[in-house]
C-alpha cells in the first residue's frame, strides 16, 4: 500500500469538499456547547465514538470490497436525519469526482453509474482507498479522523480558537481515534461473512436534531 496516498486522501486540501462542512460544530457552538478548547474536545469525543465509528466501519468494509450498494443501505438506514443523509451524498458526490481525476479505477466509475446522485461519503471514501491501493485500517483512520478534524477546523473559524488550542485537541483524542478505527475495522472483516448488519451502528441523536435545526437556517457559515 502507499503511505503517500493515504496522506493525499486525508490531506485537507484534497478537494473532496469537506471544507464547507463543519460535522455539527456551528450548531453546537451557536447552543453554547462548544466555546472553548475543553469543551470542543467533548463534542469531538462523543461525535468520534458515534459517528465517527459508524462512518469508520463503513469505509473499511468498503475498501474491503463489500457491496457498495449494500454498505450504502446500511449507511442511509444508520442516518435517521434528512439533512444527513443529504450532506452525505453530495460529499459523496464531490469525492468521488475528486477520486475519479485523482485515481482513475474501473469501481470509481462504476460506483459513478450506479450512484449519478452521491453515495454515502463514507461508502465513497472506502472505495477511493481500495483504489488507490490503501486497505481498511487506512480507511477507518481517514474516516475517524474526518470525524473530528472537520469539526476542531470549523471552530477555529466560528469561534476565533486558537488553532494551536486546536491541534492539541486533536493530539489528545490521537490515541482515541486509533481505537475506534481498529474497532471499525473489525467491524469490517466480521461484516465480510455476517453482512453489513454486523457494522456499527452508534447514535448520536443530538447531532441529527442539531443537523436537522441547522438546515432551516436562513444565514449560516456552513453547508452542514
Amino acid at each position: 500500500m502507499s503511505r503517500a496516498a493515504l496522506l493525499v486522501l486525508a490531506d485537507g486540501r484534497f478537494p473532496a469538499g469537506g471544507h464547507a462542512h463543519c460535522g455539527g460544530a456551528e450548531a453546537a457552538c451557536k447552543a453554547g456547547r462548544i466555546h472553548d478548547a475543553a469543551t470542543l474536545e467533548d463534542f469531538c469525543r462523543g461525535r468520534l465514538h458515534t459517528a465517527g465509528l459508524t462512518a469508520a466501519a463503513l469505509a473499511a468494509a468498503a475498501a474491503l470490497g463489500l457491496d457498495p450498494a449494500a454498505l450504502d443501505a446500511a449507511a442511509d438506514a444508520r442516518t435517521p436525519s434528512p439533512a444527513l443523509r443529504t450532506a452525505a451524498r453530495r460529499l459523496g458526490r464531490q469525492l468521488l469526482r475528486a477520486a475519479r481525476a485523482t485515481w482513475p479505477a474501473a469501481e470509481l466509475e462504476a460506483l459513478a453509474a450506479a450512484f449519478p446522485r452521491g453515495a454515502h461519503q463514507p461508502v465513497v471514501l472506502g472505495v477511493t482507498a481500495r483504489a488507490a491501493g490503501l486497505g481498511p485500517s487506512d480507511a477507518a483512520h481517514v474516516a475517524a479522523y474526518e470525524s473530528v478534524g472537520g469539526p476542531a477546523t470549523a471552530t477555529v473559524r466560528l469561534l476565533g480558537l486558537d488553532p494551536f488550542e486546536a491541534s492539541g485537541v486533536l493530539a489528545r483524542l490521537a490515541p482515541e481515534l486509533d481505537a475506534v478505527a481498529a474497532e471499525a475495522e473489525r467491524a469490517a472483516l466480521r461484516a465480510r461473512s455476517q453482512g453489513p448488519q454486523a457494522l456499527p451502528a452508534a447514535s448520536s441523536p443530538l447531532l441529527d436534531i442539531s443537523a436537522q435545526v441547522h438546515a432551516d437556517w436562513p444565514v449560516r457559515l456552513f453547508a452542514s
